[in-house]
């Protein structure tokens, strides 16, 4: 069976490697057992790189274990480059070249603690979906 394909939206990230103890370091360990597929492009690793730096702390986090899970997600990530740019049409414009990934590469979900951001979405086919909800869709497709 194909695996499921998701765009993983930089708070899940983040989230994820703040704390051991939620559902978006669930979906980091998933994605580590290769349970899904996710796809990236230059844009969305800058700004992953970018806030990781900005936000995680720094006396757990130095800029050589930011770079190597960079490195890890460039090496598992399905790599886009876009073609079409969608722009403006999220209510965060900041947001729009992670549709534009989903929209490139047939992903059906954005995973995201801000769904409503992405309601537009939706035009494309495409789901914005919590990581609880997304760690459903793949209990779903076992």
């Amino acid at each position: 069976m194909e695996k499921v394909e998701a765009i993983l939206d930089t708070n899940v990230l983040l989230s994820g490697l703040v704390s051991r103890n939620g559902k978006s370091f669930k979906i980091l360990q998933l994605l580590a057992e290769e349970k899904f597929n996710i796809s990236i492009s230059v844009p969305v690793i800058l700004e992953y790189e970018a806030i990781l730096k900005k936000k995680l702390n720094r006396k757990v986090y130095s800029d050589q274990d930011i770079h190597a899970i960079i490195d890890y997600i460039c090496k598992i990530g399905r790599h886009i480059k876009v073609y079409y740019l969608w722009r403006p049409i999220l209510k965060d414009p900041y947001d729009d070249h992670l549709l534009e990934v989903a929209v490139a590469t047939n992903a059906k979900w954005i995973i995201t603690y801000n769904v409503k951001d992405f309601e537009r979405a939706s035009t494309f086919g495409i789901s914005a979906v919590t990581p609880n909800e997304f760690l459903r869709v793949l209990e779903e497709v076992k």
